[in-house]
């Protein structure tokens, strides 16, 4: 089956392709570096770090009772 690499647009085969989605490692990591530095983002309400931890840490003691 062929495929189009989602960073580069080559086409690519997925048959015996180790990085798939991708054409090749260096696609792979770019995509991994995108994540990283925020360019890709989920749509949604930001979550408050500080909350989510109390919330996080409330769940954890509920838990244990």
């Amino acid at each position: 089956m062929k495929i189009i690499c989602p960073i580069c647009k080559k086409a690519t085969t997925w048959e015996e392709n180790p990085s798939k989605p991708f054409c090749s490692e260096r696609c792979k990591l770019i995509d991994l570096g995108k994540w990283v530095s925020e360019d890709y983002r989920i749509e949604g309400e930001k979550a408050d770090e500080e909350q989510k931890a109390k919330s996080d840490k409330h769940e954890a003691e509920s838990k244990e009772q």
